[in-house]
């Protein structure tokens, strides 16, 4: 089994998660008392969300390159980036050492793609589903068309994101709004809907909306735990 390498703490309520599913997905595989061989770097995510706010990502490049680089240093064979937001730094991070990155939106089209759905609905951080970083993977190497919800919508999707989410607030209020602008983004083509923020699966599920979804943290581990297993 080689090791995985985790940048977390953005945030640490869904890094356990991220530690949680690939842990339970190598015993599922291999059985017994087996375990994953992984290191985690976890940064300090207050100094994350203030940069990320001011829009200083060559900041942000060199946090993240640094974390990638400590993972690789202390024997990591592959780095995983437990968030969505922040593989705005992919390139930073590939740049900066010489294993394998696992990038969470070729996971996803991965994913998105063996259900043979064309066009997709993206929710996450306002930063996820405005820049280009996500849907550019999407659509050039998987061809799927995505659309995002419309400004309103966008904002309180991110609000609900900062100001709840990352404290572990789940709030039953939040989870209709998210519904509703789902349940829009049906109305507008969407065939399925990616948890693109790894903290919306602690609001949303399959069971919420008409739609597939795609957990982003559950695609992204359990791919991670493939790769370890299968390059071994």
């Amino acid at each position: 089994m080689k090791t995985i390498g985790l940048i977390g703490g953005m945030s640490w309520e869904s890094s356990i998660v991220y530690y949680e599913l690939i842990n339970k997905k190598v015993k599922e595989k291999l059985g017994g008392f087996h375990s994953c061989k992984s290191l985690m770097y976890t940064v300090d995510f207050d100094q994350i969300v203030e940069l990320q706010h001011e829009d200083k990502w060559k900041e942000l490049d060199v946090i993240m390159a640094d974390a990638a680089k400590r993972l690789e240093k202390g024997g990591a064979d592959i780095v995983v980036l437990c968030t969505n937001t922040m593989h705005l730094c992919s390139k930073a991070i590939t740049d900066s050492i010489s294993i394998p990155f696992l990038h969470i939106a070729e996971a996803t089209g991965m994913a998105v793609s063996n259900q043979n759905i064309k066009k997709i609905a993206l929710l996450g951080t306002r930063f996820t589903m405005e820049k280009d970083f996500y849907k550019e993977v999407l659509t050039d190497k998987f061809g799927i068309e995505v659309i995002i919800p419309n400004d309103s919508e966008r904002e309180k999707v991110h609000k609900i994101i900062y100001e709840e989410l990352v404290h572990g607030q789940i709030k039953p209020e939040s989870k209709e709004v998210y519904k509703t602008i789902i349940a829009n983004l049906e109305r507008r083509g969407a065939q399925g809907v990616i948890l693109g923020c790894t903290e919306i699966p602690l609001l949303i599920s399959n069971s919420d909306v008409n739609i597939p979804t795609f957990d982003t943290t559950k695609i992204h581990a359990e791919k991670a735990v493939d790769w370890i297993l299968n390059n071994d």
